[in-house]
């Protein structure tokens, strides 16, 4: 056992969980993914979503869409995230001299997403959007004191896309668009550190004998540390489309999203125990005990400045919406996602020297969506959907993001209140498959971390609403 390396990988554990989930809640979406982008189109599970023309929130998915409305257009939405992501033990080990724990409750939470969208026609072939959501983000939290408390306990992300947009209209058939993205991306961790075995750690570089090492362990059982991670940065991206109305009909259309490359800068923090030992206790062993505990709190878990690297995942669509009748439509999605632009994420000192690096190895993903609408008359509109959604998470999976395919279903409807207002609501339901956990560890690893063996069982309910204003 090296106490280096087990803070090291305390440290990478939980800011990869954190910044590759945007996603533990990953209820949301697979990955860390946000699907959370406009409430009218949720009731489809985003079926056509790049072809989507009801209101603009479609211009997260294609730009191109505004040129194809004739007014301008506010609005704003808001999705109540409410994920059940519950982990049942099956023989999991526990870290060294510490007790196992429990199966940590339930680590969802209640979350909520806004969305925010202006357009403005330019002239006849012109037009500019503005969209302001959150396409990565997560909130998990497990109770003290659960058995995978030393990889994880709270995750926190936020992140904060602003994404001005330009549509052509080319011909009155066919337009194209272009936008950039100016990303936020906030992240906090936490997680607790053996404490027990970082002591038995320094005792072992020190060079104490079997023995001392042995009346340490004794000695001081079941100590806790707790580490928090914070970590940010901004970064740029862009998006194109183009959509075609192949007749009346039959509106085809393909969107692109760029990578998003981030330089993180944040800390890492200790909150260590004060150690409290029987008043038996020999002065001797106690004064040992205590000058580990200080080289401990000094060096292997003091607080220090981190730097970090990750590419966050092109995203493709291709849509197509089907107008059957004036009262029926049909529409389809394929969305595919460059999850393989994670392979590792790697931590470095201030100095350049590399504190950690954590294999992830995610496969690229696709969603298949497909959903139809009903117009019953000129205010009400009715909206059902389904979807499958891969998971990108393959032989490397993390308490932070116990991740697995999942199937969506959806419902949701429009009033049209008048010829400038109408609102917007959509419920959906997903189920993700089991996420089995068989964490195979070095001795080393296993004594500082524990070993996380069992299944997850996740789902999520999202309750969706938004208005639209045209002028």
């Amino acid at each position: 056992m090296k106490t280096p390396n087990f803070r090291r990988h305390r440290v990478a554990a939980a800011v990869a969980g954190t910044l590759l989930a945007l996603g533990a809640t990953q209820a949301f979406a697979t990955g860390m993914q946000l699907n959370e982008q406009s409430a009218s189109s949720i009731g489809n599970a985003f079926a056509g979503g790049a072809a989507f023309t009801d209101d603009i929130s479609a211009m997260w998915w294609n730009p191109a869409v505004l040129s194809k409305f004739e007014r301008a257009q506010f609005i704003q939405g808001l999705h109540v995230v409410v994920p059940s992501i519950k982990f049942r033990n099956e023989a999991s080990v526990p870290a060294f001299n510490q007790p196992l724990g429990g199966d940590g409750g339930d680590a969802g939470g209640w979350n909520f997403i806004p969305n925010l969208y202006f357009s403005m026609p330019i002239n006849n072939q012109f037009a500019f959007g503005l969209g302001i959501g959150g396409p990565f983000g997560t909130k998990t939290q497990y109770s003290d004191g659960w058995l995978g408390r030393y990889q994880a306990l709270t995750s926190e992300i936020l992140t904060i896309n602003v994404n001005p947009a330009f549509s052509w209209k080319v011909t009155p058939e066919f337009s194209v668009g272009a936008g950039v993205n100016f990303q936020y991306i906030d992240g906090k961790f936490t997680s607790n550190v053996n404490y027990s075995g970082a002591l038995i750690q320094a005792a072992q570089i020190a060079g104490l004998p079997p023995a001392t090492i042995g009346l340490v362990a004794q000695a001081t059982p079941g100590l806790d540390s707790k580490g928090t991670i914070t970590a940010d940065d901004t970064a740029w991206g862009w998006n194109i489309g183009a959509a075609w109305d192949v007749t009346p009909q039959w509106r085809l259309a393909a969107a692109y999203r760029s990578e998003i490359k981030y330089d993180l800068t944040g800390n890492a923090d200790f909150n260590n125990p004060t150690i409290s030992l029987a008043p038996t206790t020999p002065p001797q062993l106690a004064a040992t005990i205590n000058a580990l505990a200080a080289a401990v709190n000094a060096s292997r878990l003091s607080g220090r400045s981190i730097t970090s690297e990750i590419t966050l995942p092109q995203i493709a669509n291709l849509s197509a919406v089907w107008r059957v009748n004036p009262q029926w439509e049909v529409m389809a999605d394929a969305q595919w996602t460059g999850w393989s632009s994670i392979t590792d994420l790697t931590f470095y000192n201030t100095d350049g020297s590399v504190l950690q690096g954590i294999p992830l190895e995610w496969d690229d993903t696709w969603k298949f969506a497909v959903g139809t609408s009903y117009r019953y008359n000129d205010q009400w509109k009715a909206r059902f959907g389904v979807a499958f959604d891969q998971t990108p998470v393959t032989t490397h999976p993390t308490a932070r993001l116990p991740d697995s395919d999942r199937w969506w279903f959806a419902v949701g409807g429009e009033y049209r209140w008048t010829p400038q207002w109408k609102f917007d609501a959509g419920l959906v339901y997903i189920n993700g498959d089991k996420a089995n956990f068989d964490q195979q560890f070095s001795a080393a690893e296993a004594a500082s971390l524990g070993q996380i063996r069992g299944s997850y069982d996740a789902s999520v309910w999202i309750l969706s609403a938004q208005a639209v204003y045209s002028f």
